[in-house]
């Protein structure tokens, strides 16, 4: 049974609107009749506008009289028969989202494929849910990458830099910066609380620059599991521990020649910060299990919320690391800073919400006046996920302020209680309260959870660390 191993690439695409009913165009190229009819059929049964080939050559001509959004591309073609015939797939149609069909095992088609720009791999042999979910997977895709580009278009006089959305001064500073990193190729540090956006600006960095095309990887250090760690950032060779049924190349390997976001490098264990730095020095790396080193050629890009100098001191990060990926420093200021931008972020959310809903929904003065006085503390993440709530439940086109959080919305009423004397409980409390609370409800789905608080998945897991030293509320 194989397994889907690959990352996003975020390969670059041209305005590909989706058909008029809302369906995607699949095309299937494959040689082997079995594999292309089970391909056909999972397609259909997903809703998809499906057709089926053998031939390379009649692939190219469907995908381009079709305007196809996914393709499942047969990589196990003759010598260099593959990666011709991809790459012409992906000039003729660069929109679409293309799925290499890999012989498992073949860990460098693998790597070829997503450096040339393959939206995932599928190894066989695969079952049928599994296809299913990579053309699930790929369809999300296509669908948000069309409904972003779209509302993007729509504002471009919101856009500061790439897709960040501010014009406050502290966001003009932050634009010029990004600027000059997007042309260089040193590591660079970004700063910011968490919710700010610092996977935004890395993306901006990126694709600004002279990397643009080149595979752009983001790793969430804080939610790897420990033990794997190291397995998903260099990769690992067949039977280097139990599991390990075929050889895996790691993240850096498959970036090669783009770029890795180290998202909340501060939470790396200390064994794993000194092989990152060996490897960001060497320009190399050797997969778990293996005594042979891999060249790797990568630019690094790293985040954290956490105050590293301070890590520092206390031993909890390296030094030499901290200097290697702190060539070039970015700090993205919190939303309580350039409130002026909160009115023109809720434009955009809410000209999105507009998008998926077909309302056009506005929030009242005094919502609006909550909004602008409230220091969002998960920043801009907080403002999006609080908007899409008030659009769910909201009961018309206007946000009053009894559909705010009572967070945001009952802020004066909180102030009066005190006034007159009620009791405090710490922030720290009720934080930790209404955390263990959502986990609960939500039977401890941890994702849900952080999506629902307004915070990051990191934040959320770093937090329930704190608590486990902690005698239950």
């Amino acid at each position: 049974m194989a397994t889907t191993i690959a990352q996003n690439t975020c390969t670059s695409c041209i305005d590909r609107p989706i058909d008029n009913d809302g369906h995607l165009n699949l095309l299937v190229i494959h040689d082997d009749r079995v594999v292309r009819e089970a391909c056909r059929e999972a397609g259909i049964s997903l809703g998809y506008h499906t057709r089926a080939t053998e031939s390379v050559e009649k692939g190219l001509w469907f995908a381009e009289s079709d305007n196809v959004d996914i393709v499942l591309f047969d990589w196990n073609l003759s010598k260099n028969a593959a990666l011709k015939g991809f790459k012409e797939l992906k000039a003729r149609t660069p929109g679409c989202e293309v799925v290499a069909i890999i012989q498992s095992g073949q860990s460098q088609s693998v790597v070829e494929a997503m450096k040339a720009g393959a939206f995932d791999c599928l190894l066989k042999p695969f079952t049928l849910q599994e296809l299913k979910l990579t053309l699930e997977k790929a369809g999300e895709r296509m669908k948000q990458t069309a409904e972003k580009r779209a509302f993007l278009e729509q504002n471009k006089s919101a856009r500061g830099f790439g897709n960040i959305v501010g014009r406050a001064p502290e966001m003009e500073r932050l634009y010029r910066v990004i600027a000059k990193a997007a042309q260089i190729s040193h590591p660079v540090l970004i700063l910011g609380e968490s919710g700010t956006g610092k996977e935004l600006v890395a993306r901006s960095i990126h694709f600004s620059g002279p990397l643009g095309h080149e595979p752009f990887i983001p790793v969430d250090c804080g939610s790897l599991v420990p033990g794997l760690i190291e397995s998903e950032l260099f990769g690992h060779v067949k039977g280097a521990f139990t599991g390990a049924l075929q050889s895996k190349p790691g993240l850096l390997t498959i970036a090669d020649g783009g770029t890795v976001f180290l998202d909340e490098v501060g939470e790396l264990p200390l064994d794993l910060q000194s092989k990152l730095l060996r490897a960001i020095q060497e320009k190399e790396v050797r997969p778990v299990g293996s005594t042979k080193n891999v060249p790797i050629n990568v630019r690094i890009l790293a985040a954290t919320n956490r105050d590293l100098e301070q890590a520092v001191g206390q031993g909890a990060f390296r030094r030499d690391l901290y200097f290697r990926i702190n060539v070039l420093t970015l700090r993205i200021p919190p939303l309580r800073e350039r409130r002026q931008d909160i009115r023109l972020l809720i434009s955009c959310f809410l000209e999105r919400e507009m998008k998926r809903s077909k309302c056009l929904y506005q929030v009242s003065d005094e919502a609006l006046d909550s909004m602008m006085a409230y220091d969002w503390p998960g920043n801009v993440r907080e403002l999006e996920n609080c908007l899409e709530r008030c659009c769910a439940l909201s009961s018309g086109p206007i946000i009053h302020i009894t559909d705010l959080p009572d967070s945001i919305g009952r802020r004066e009423e909180g102030s009066n209680l005190v006034s007159a004397g009620a009791g405090i409980t710490p922030i720290a409390d009720l934080e930790r309260r209404a955390i263990l609370a959502a986990i609960g409800k939500l039977k401890g789905d941890k994702s849900k959870a952080a999506k629902v608080l307004g915070i990051g998945k990191t934040t959320l897991y770093r937090k329930l660390k704190q608590y486990s030293h902690l005698a239950p509320p």
